[in-house]
């Protein structure tokens, strides 16, 4: 899989582009807005293997020793896109993959809180 990534280092204006076979296909995801430590707002577009164009947001909010993280995404769905859902379950289709991401962001956290417990820094 060939990645691109230009822009900003990191937070708004920080753009990651892939392309891949048919099982990654071709997109773009820009960081449009952060307000740390609560949201970020990511455009997302499709290329391959369907086009799209997606608001992605991830909110967090603090629950005493832990925080909810809720991972949303909308956009417009094309006439013949409707149709299509009719016959697929898309939610079935990237709940894995919302689900492995998930994971992997409370991972990295977990690692991130105890690096700073190790170095004597604040967690986070």
């Amino acid at each position: 899989m060939k990645r691109t990534y230009s822009g900003a280092e990191r937070g708004k204006g920080a753009i990651y582009e892939w392309e891949g076979d048919k099982n990654v296909g071709q997109g773009r995801i820009e960081i449009t807005d952060t307000s740390p430590p609560n949201k970020i707002t990511i455009n997302l577009t499709m290329i391959k293997p369907f086009e799209a164009h997606n608001i992605v947001e991830f909110t967090l909010e603090p629950k005493g020793e832990f925080t909810t993280v809720s991972w949303a995404m909308t956009g417009q769905v094309p006439y013949l896109a409707k149709i299509v859902h009719v016959f697929l379950n898309v939610d079935r289709m990237v709940g894995d993959d919302f689900e492995a991401g998930l994971f992997k962001l409370k991972a990295t956290a977990e690692i991130a809180n105890l690096r700073a417990i190790a170095e004597g820094g604040k967690v986070l």
